[in-house]
């Protein structure tokens, strides 16, 4: 299924239209919603509009695995019978979450603060259905090189990195901040671990194994 197919699908979101069974991806992200279509699957999208202020002494961490839950079993209870899918990603440096920035003054400050160290980006992921429920988590560990002003003047100039976690686009520009990348699924960077998710799907039947 191609993303121009699950945007159709988010935009008419009857499910009764259609007789195969289909995925519920519970996020309003274009960047899940491109993601997904590679998996060509029947995918409704229905955004969960969900409160995602963190708790007093919640860890980011714990944030991303809690809201990543929420939103599926959100979505869940408008979609009875249907597997609903929830994802959430933090990026951590040390023991502080870097937003996404919304200005190019925070982007260039997040932006600094990496250059030189490692990021881990937290994804986490859920899915809810009949009966039972999913949940996994995937870490992936990016170490940026050294970085000038000038290089990222040039980056924020040239990619749209804005509403990206610690304002990395990896699947973009971004990449080329980078010294290295570590880690088992390199989709999940982009917020959305595609090999466990395929795993999960095999499992249940929505797709051919």
């Amino acid at each position: 299924m191609s993303a121009d197919q699950v945007k159709e699908n988010q935009d008419n979101p009857a499910l009764s239209a259609t007789s195969e069974p289909v995925l519920i991806l519970a996020s309003g992200s274009r960047y899940r919603r491109e993601m997904i279509g590679r998996l060509q699957i029947p995918v409704v999208a229905d955004s969960p509009d969900i409160d995602e202020t963190r708790r007093p002494q919640e860890s980011p961490l714990a944030l991303s695995v809690r809201l990543a839950r929420e939103k599926a079993e959100h979505v869940a209870r408008r979609h009875p019978g249907q597997w609903v899918l929830g994802s959430d990603q933090v990026a951590m440096l040390g023991d502080e979450a870097l937003g996404k920035p919304g200005t190019t003054e925070r982007a260039r400050a997040q932006l600094r603060q990496c250059s030189g160290h490692v990021v881990e980006f937290q994804t986490a992921m859920c899915l809810v259905g009949p009966g039972d429920s999913l949940e996994h988590l995937d870490t992936t560990r990016v170490r940026f090189r050294r970085l000038t002003p000038a290089s990222i003047d040039n980056y924020l100039a040239r990619e749209s990195a804005l509403d990206c976690a610690g304002s990395f686009k990896s699947e973009g520009l971004g990449i080329s901040l980078t010294e290295s990348v570590e880690s088992e699924d390199p989709t999940a960077l982009i917020g959305l671990p595609l090999i466990a998710l395929a795993r999960w799907l095999r499992q249940i039947g929505l797709m051919i194994d």
